[in-house]
C-alpha cells in the first residue's frame, strides 16, 4: 500500500467514526425529548401509577443505603433496630410526643375496639385478644419496597381466624422510592383488598421518620404529590383508596394540613390522649382513633360492628 492509500483509507474510517457518534447523539436527543428528564429517572412505571407533574416529584434513589435507613437514637429507644422495623406510632412511644398509657377515653357514640401489631409484637396471641372485645387488627405488612414483616402470615390469618375483621398496612418511606412504587409493592405483598366483608382497605401509614428529617427531606407540595401518586396506585390496584394513618401534629407539618384527600380515604388519627383533638382540614370525623399503646397499640372504629363491615365490603 502505498502512502496516499493509507492515508485515504484512515481519512475513510474517521469520517465513518464521525457519522456513528453524530447518529448517537441524535438518538441521545430523541430519547430526552419523548422521556423527559424527570420520567427517565424513575424509570418505568407500572401501568397503574399515575403520571406526576415534574417539579413535584422528588429525585429517588434505585434502593436505600444503609447510613440513610440507619434508625435514629429516638427512633431506637422506641426498638426500631434497623431498617424495617419502623411500626404505627412509633413515635408516641418516646417521652414527650404522647406517652404510651392513656386509659381507655370516654366516647360519646358508638365505637367497635381493635388493635395494630408488626413484627414488633413477634407472634400475637389473637384468642386472648378476641376475649377482650377487640373487633379488629390491622397489621404491617410492607416498607419501603424491600421489607416484609416475618410474622405477617400468623398475625394477619390468625386475627382472622378468630373472628376479627382485619387489614394491613404499609409503613411509608417517602424519601427513598415513589409513592406508586410503593403502592403496588404493598399490594403485591399482603395490601390487598376484596370484597369479602372482613378485609378492610389498606392503610398508608405516614408519619414521624425514624431514620432522619421529620418530613423525609420533601417539601410539602412534593409529600402531598408523594401520597397522592400512593393513594392513585392503591385504588387503581384495588378499588378502593387506602385509610390514611397518621398524627396532625406531622399532617400539619409535612403536608401543610393539607385537605386533598379528605373526601377520597378514611383518615385514622393518633393521638395518645382522652380527646382525638384536631382533625387534618375537610376532615369532618375521625374513622379509626389510636389512642394508647399499653399493652399493645389500642383503636378505636367510629361506629358499631355493622359499620365496620360496611367498611371492609365497600
Amino acid at each position: 500500500m502505498t502512502r496516499n492509500d493509507s492515508t485515504t483509507t484512515t481519512r475513510r474510517a474517521g469520517r465513518t467514526r464521525i457519522r456513528t457518534l453524530a447518529s448517537a447523539l441524535v438518538a441521545v436527543g430523541t430519547a430526552f425529548s419523548v422521556c423527559g428528564v424527570s420520567v427517565c429517572a424513575l424509570g418505568a412505571t407500572t401501568a397503574h401509577a399515575q403520571v406526576l407533574a415534574p417539579d413535584a416529584s422528588p429525585a429517588f434513589p434505585s434502593s436505600s443505603t444503609s447510613s440513610s435507613m440507619t434508625p435514629t437514637p429516638a427512633a431506637r429507644a422506641a426498638g426500631i433496630t434497623g431498617a424495617g422495623t419502623a411500626y404505627m406510632g412509633w413515635s408516641s412511644h418516646v417521652a414527650g410526643r404522647g406517652g404510651a398509657s392513656a386509659a381507655a377515653p370516654m366516647t360519646t357514640g358508638a365505637v367497635t375496639p381493635g388493635i395494630d401489631v408488626s413484627s414488633y409484637q413477634g407472634n400475637v396471641d389473637w384468642a386472648s385478644y378476641w376475649s377482650q372485645g377487640k373487633k379488629f387488627a390491622y397489621v404491617k405488612a410492607t416498607e419501603n419496597t424491600n421489607y416484609t414483616n416475618p410474622y405477617f402470615s400468623q398475625q394477619y390469618s390468625g386475627s382472622s381466624n378468630v373472628g376479627m375483621t382485619r387489614g394491613s398496612y404499609h409503613f411509608a418511606t417517602p424519601n427513598t422510592t415513589s409513592g406508586a412504587t410503593q403502592a403496588n409493592y404493598f399490594v403485591d405483598h399482603g395490601g390487598g383488598w376484596s370484597a369479602d366483608g372482613r378485609t378492610l382497605p389498606g392503610a398508608l401509614d405516614i408519619e414521624y421518620n425514624p431514620y432522619g428529617a421529620t418530613c423525609y427531606g420533601l417539601s410539602q407540595t412534593s409529600m402531598v404529590s408523594w401520597i397522592s401518586s400512593f393513594l392513585g396506585t392503591y385504588h387503581s390496584r384495588t378499588g378502593r383508596y387506602p385509610v390514611i394513618y397518621s398524627t396532625f401534629d406531622w399532617w400539619s407539618t409535612c403536608t401543610g394540613n393539607s385537605s386533598a384527600f379528605a373526601s377520597l380515604s378514611p383518615f385514622w388519627i393518633a393521638r395518645y390522649s382522652s380527646s382525638v383533638g384536631s382533625l387534618p382540614a375537610g376532615t369532618a370525623y375521625y374513622t379509626f382513633w389510636q389512642y394508647s399503646s399499653s399493652p399493645i397499640d389500642q383503636n378505636y372504629f367510629n361506629g358499631d360492628l355493622s359499620r365496620l363491615h360496611a367498611l371492609a365490603t365497600g
